[in-house]
């Protein structure tokens, strides 16, 4: 027997999706890419940074980039609450690109999400009182 919650990823404890949390599913988000860049595209920050490490062990041996991985995986905890936006500064600064603007930089406001919930059903589900 499978369980109900095995056949779709975001199902709930009922087998039914949490839209409170996880918003509307939709069919597009879970068809395959319709143009061949679209996978690269999705992935480039990933490859950038695999390129940028394997260059780094290369020259400087490699204790530099586990430190830098580190210092990534630290950055990226550092987070406000959950229903408060993040700018993650300090992730940007350690790859170079806070002095870029880019797509995300001027169409990625916080202030036209449409994942805005109540504050405390969102800290108490990332706690996991809920």
């Amino acid at each position: 027997i499978v369980p109900v919650t095995g056949l779709c990823p975001q199902a709930g404890p009922y087998g039914v999706q949490d839209s409170l949390r996880r918003g509307f599913s939709s069919v597009k988000n879970e068809l395959l890419p319709s143009h061949p860049l679209e996978l690269s595209e999705k992935n480039f920050q990933l490859n950038q940074d695999k390129m940028n490490f394997n260059t780094l062990r290369n020259i400087q041996g490699l204790h530099a980039p586990l430190k830098l991985q580190m210092e990534y995986r630290a950055a990226r905890q550092i987070q406000r609450l959950p229903f408060l936006p993040s700018s993650n500064l300090a992730l940007d600064t350690l790859r170079g690109s806070d002095d870029t603007i880019g797509f995300e930089d001027i169409l990625n406001d916080p202030v036209q999400s449409e994942m805005m919930g109540d504050p405390h059903i969102m800290t108490e589900y990332k706690l996991g009182v809920l």
